[in-house]
This record gives structure tokens, sequence and C-alpha cells, in this order.
């Protein structure tokens, strides 16, 4: 492998981190907050996607764009879900 690892990679990282955790942290928790979980998911897309535009793997950064879309469906209808309750 002759990418180097710099500030962008870790950055990557740093997104693949808040991916498993949020997935863990879905795993663990009887009853997960929805935004904690898509928040973090959504995070880590943000972050895996800087990391790819500048490190490219296409279908990498087509998989983060529907990471995110499903993170950001996800607070939409937490959000939707919130505010009918109150």
């Amino acid at each position: 492998m002759t990418t180097p690892l710099d500030i962008y990679s870790f950055i990557g990282f740093i997104g693949t981190a808040c991916i498993i955790g949020a997935y863990a942290y879905l795993t663990w928790v009887n009853e997960p907050n929805p935004f904690i979980l898509h928040g973090t998911n959504l995070t880590g897309a943000a972050l895996l996607t800087i990391s790819l535009l500048v490190h490219t793997n296409w279908p990498s950064l087509v998989l983060e764009g529907f990471w995110a879309a499903i993170a950001l469906f996800g607070l939409w209808k937490a959000l939707q879900k919130r505010n009918a309750a109150q």
C-alpha cells in the first residue's frame, strides 16, 4: 500500500471509529437513543467522506453517501417522533 498516513487518513480512522461505535451502541443498548445512533453514524460518514475526497475510492465514497442519507432519514424520523410526542 502506497497511501501515506496523513491527516486525512486519521480523519478517516476517526470516522470509522464513529460508525463502529454506533453499531456497538446499537447492539449493546436495549433502547438506543436514535439521535446518538444516527448522529454518530452521520458524523462517521462525513469524516470518512472527507478522507475519501482526498484518497478517492469511488465504491467507498458511494457507500458513505448512502450511509449519510440513511442517518439523515433516521434523524428526521426521530425528530418527527419527538415532535409528535410533545
